[in-house]
């Protein structure tokens, strides 16, 4: 059976040089690029690990957000709107959360200054931006994790070690899903104009008018985002690269459409699937129904395991017409602080981290190859056909 080692062994994940010595108490200095919801349920995470870090600094382009952090560090950190004034502090990492067309331009800039990264997913906006950022992080001594925190959840490294090891026999066809319901959401609160620098939140996107809808639900407009598939699916195939050992579908198609919410670029209900040399993969999910809520179906030719981040089932086949159910296992800690601890640890140690920056990619681009085929009336092959 293959262990976790034995598995970072054979990714061939080594060990980077540091460049500054940390003694084992030593408080991890943090800047805060983005900080928004998700940076508040990543800093949540990271305060349950323990008094490991402290944030230095914090950057935003609406006040109130950098307010929040403020008051956060009990008046400590120092805020800002251009994300540079951070990393020109004396700080050891920071911590990246901002809307995906700026992941790869910030990630970059702050490993050239010398600071190592936590990078929220997607850690790519398009397919082309993947050897960036790769390139980035190679050439230079940093640790850059991306935030896939499934690679730290202890019952998926369970269930991973299980398939690598054969436990379900030969796997042919995984099945994803994942349903979110945002008309269940809570209204978001009106935007204060007044303390928000639309122009720079747009960055290298083309110029146009402000938007709550866009500024709230940016993942779901393609400036900005890829909607479903790098928001939800993302996670999801990452956890089949990692357990399959296998990153880059050959093709790809999707149907999918805007039922819903037309006002969004991205579809709202899709059903997808994705072939991978030696088995399949599909997604289905769509944002007006949460029952369910998300998981994965590996299917193996001698047992079936399902997963999701609340713990997983395994079952075998039919035996003499009784179904025999082999493994049950439940999540006790929620993986981003486990991976947030990660995180933090390899800062320290200087060691690759659970989520390297191959893993990030892959994932993204998986996604964003089944937006090409939604794009490309519906299938797409992989690499494109020039």
């Amino acid at each position: 059976m293959i262990t976790r080692r034995s598995f970072l062994i054979a990714s061939g994940l080594t060990a980077l040089a540091s460049t500054r010595v940390f003694g084992a108490n030593d408080t991890i200095r943090i800047g805060v690029i983005g900080a928004g919801q998700r940076m508040r349920g990543l800093l949540d995470a990271a305060d349950k690990v323990g008094p490991r870090y402290e944030i230095v600094a914090a950057s935003d382009v609406y006040a109130p957000h950098r307010d929040a952090i403020r008051e956060r560090s009990f008046g400590l950190a120092t805020t800002h709107l251009d994300y540079r004034e951070v990393l020109e502090k004396d700080i050891d990492a920071v911590i990246i959360a901002s809307p995906d067309h700026w992941h790869v331009r910030m990630a970059v800039d702050a490993l050239a200054a010398g600071k190592d990264v936590y990078l929220e997913k997607p850690v790519t906006h398009t397919v082309e931006e993947g050897a960036t950022l790769t390139r980035a992080v190679r050439s230079s001594k940093q640790i850059l994790q991306c935030g896939m925190q499934q690679r730290s959840w202890s019952h998926f490294r369970d269930a991973v070690d299980m398939i690598q090891g054969g436990s379900l026999g030969r796997v042919v066809q995984v099945r994803t899903y994942w349903w979110q319901n945002y008309h269940r959401t809570r209204p978001p609160k009106a935007i204060d104009q007044q303390g928000l620098d639309w122009k720079l939140w747009l960055g290298t996107a083309p110029d146009q008018a402000f938007s709550e809808e866009k500024f709230y639900h940016w993942r779901w407009f393609w400036n900005f985002g890829g909607g479903a598939m790098t928001d939800l699916f993302t996670h999801w195939i990452d956890v089949v690269h990692w357990a399959m050992k296998s990153d880059q579908p050959r093709e790809a198609q999707m149907l999918a459409d805007k039922y819903i919410f037309d006002q969004w670029d991205c579809p709202d209900t899709i059903q997808a699937a994705f072939r991978y040399p030696g088995f399949d993969v599909v997604y289905e999910g769509m944002m007006n129904s949460s029952i369910d809520d998300g998981g994965l179906e590996f299917r193996g030719t001698e047992a079936t395991l399902k997963i999701n981040r609340s713990g997983f089932n395994v079952d075998r086949e039919r035996v003499e017409e009784e179904k025999n159910p082999a493994l049950t296992a439940r999540s006790v800690l929620d993986g981003t602080i486990s991976h947030m601890e990660n995180f933090f640890e390899c800062v320290k140690s200087r060691k690759e981290p659970n989520a390297p920056v191959e893993t990030g990619v892959g994932a993204a681009r998986a996604g964003q190859i089944g937006n090409l085929a939604y794009q490309h009336g519906g299938q797409y092959a992989w690499p494109a056909k020039s």
